[in-house]
């Protein structure tokens, strides 16, 4: 029998009726019903009102709520649940400072100069890590910016799904700089000690892809593989996903398809597509 090792099971289905279900049965329990300190100090400390502004998987949206009495005037906020964007379409009904969208953020399009992270990125489940990076890449402006909060401490099971420092930094390289990420000193009780305060500026000048993957069962084979990615002349990070499906490339020009298929023609098992 084929031994497999360090598969990362997913117990739930992570999608829209799941999420949809949790505001209708008000079982958000990340919900502290005001825009959490970290967020309120960030925001406090912009000073430009026409920043284009998106908050992803926004939820009730505190925080756009407080930059629209700060003033800010370019707000777009997302959610898959069509419960909760039921609420924020009747709550700012009328106010074209906001712009408020049901549907897939890694479906969004638009350009922005900030992304307010902010619960999103926990809920995710781990295995779109490279995804939402390349698509937070994606989505910004020349020099925009992405900051937030991120946990940083693990969790039994998920979402939300915890990380640490190392391994955000390690993900986010390259891709953004510079990076910066310190450890909360105004968190909310039952979250102090495990919170990082984050901002990252967008790195104009590399592009960064996403591509699916088929054919690895353990760590070592993907440890194997980014390095052949990472040997490719030009790239500069790579990062696979945690069920070995898919794999950000960043790198100063788009890497050619057949230098990558090249690499990993070692193994007849290995398969590797363009996704974004």
């Amino acid at each position: 029998m084929e031994e497999k090792c360090c598969v990362i099971p997913q117990k739930k289905i992570l999608d829209q009726a799941y999420w949809d279900s949790q505001y209708k049965d008000k079982t958000t329990g990340w919900d502290i019903g005001y825009v959490s300190p970290p967020m309120q100090a960030y925001i406090d400390s912009l000073t430009n009102k026409e920043l284009e502004i998106l908050i992803p998987g926004c939820g009730n949206t505190y925080e756009a709520e407080y930059l629209l009495q700060l003033g800010f005037r370019h707000i777009t906020v997302i959610d898959i649940a069509p419960a909760v964007v039921d609420k924020l379409q009747l709550k700012f009904a009328g106010n074209a400072c906001i712009q408020i969208v049901c549907g897939d953020f890694f479906a969004h399009e638009g350009q922005y100069d900030l992304i307010l992270e902010q619960t999103f990125f926990c809920a995710l489940p781990p295995a779109m890590r490279p995804r939402y990076v390349a698509k937070m890449h994606e989505l910004l402006k020349v020099d925009g910016s992405l900051a937030g909060v991120l946990f940083n401490r693990s969790f039994v099971d998920g979402p939300p799904f915890g990380g640490n420092q190392q391994e955000y930094e390690a993900l986010f390289n390259s891709a953004f700089n510079p990076i910066s990420m310190q450890p909360c000193d105004h968190s909310i009780a039952p979250r102090a000690n495990s919170e990082l305060v984050f901002k990252c500026r967008k790195n104009n000048q590399v592009v960064v892809h996403l591509y699916s993957f088929r054919g690895i069962t353990c760590n070592g084979c993907m440890t194997t593989v980014t390095n052949k990615f990472k040997d490719i002349e030009g790239v500069m990070n790579v990062r696979m996903n945690a069920d070995y499906s898919e794999v950000m490339i960043v790198s100063e020009s788009e890497p050619d398809m057949q230098k990558l298929q090249d690499a990993i023609a070692y193994d007849a098992n290995y398969h590797i597509e363009k996704v974004m």
